[in-house]
């Protein structure tokens, strides 16, 4: 079970900060820029040619910046267990966008997924199904944010960076972890063969 109820959790900052970095409780729009231009410089240099799975993608920002940065892929498929979310999403971005709950439903599959945020509010049973899921609905690997820090958060999904690289070394994956760029957050690249990144 989740440490909190998803729909609550996010409808609630919804209705305060309305489509908005902090609407999906990231701390400002910069903070998720930051997040953002990290998770792409994990992308593999041919991005342009790939398709890419947004895995709890939100208002779509992440898509957003993507192709503001230079980091448009070929397909991208916006996945969001929230329908209000999904609604913007398509809105915002003209891509398709589907309602789909990650942990439960089949997962397209696509070269790369991504993840920035998604799995902050997941049980640690639930975060590495998550990352089971989409590394195996995908063909080259996934790239995905953690907030970093000891699991002692009644609401948040914390990870110490070495946690995670356990984690890859036993799903026997190429795996890149970024630190450094903001307190409390790390990113790691679970990759099924090595790759040059953007």
């Amino acid at each position: 079970m989740p440490k909190v109820d998803n729909e609550t959790f996010y409808l609630s900052s919804l209705r305060t900060h309305g489509e908005t970095a902090e609407g999906v409780h990231w701390s400002s729009t910069e903070t998720q820029e930051v997040r953002f231009r990290v998770l792409c410089s994990m992308l593999p240099a041919n991005v342009s040619e790939l398709s890419v799975v947004d895995a709890g993608c939100g208002f779509g920002d992440l898509y957003c910046y993507m192709e503001r940065e230079g980091y448009r892929p070929k397909r991208y498929l916006g996945l969001d267990v929230m329908a209000p979310m999904a609604e913007t999403a398509r809105m915002r971005t003209g891509q398709e966008i589907r309602v789909c709950n990650i942990l439960e439903a089949p997962l397209p599959e696509a070269d790369v997924y991504l993840c920035s945020g998604a799995m902050n509010t997941l049980t640690r049973e639930e975060s590495r199904d998550f990352i089971e899921r989409c590394l195996a609905a995908s063909r080259l690997g996934f790239v995905f944010n953690l907030l970093k820090g000891w699991n002692t958060s009644p609401i948040y999904n914390l990870y110490l960076p070495r946690e995670i690289r356990r984690l890859g070394q036993e799903l026997e994956v190429d795996y890149q972890i970024h630190e450094g760029y903001l307190a409390g957050d790390f990113t790691a690249a679970f990759w099924k063969m090595p790759i040059a990144a953007a």
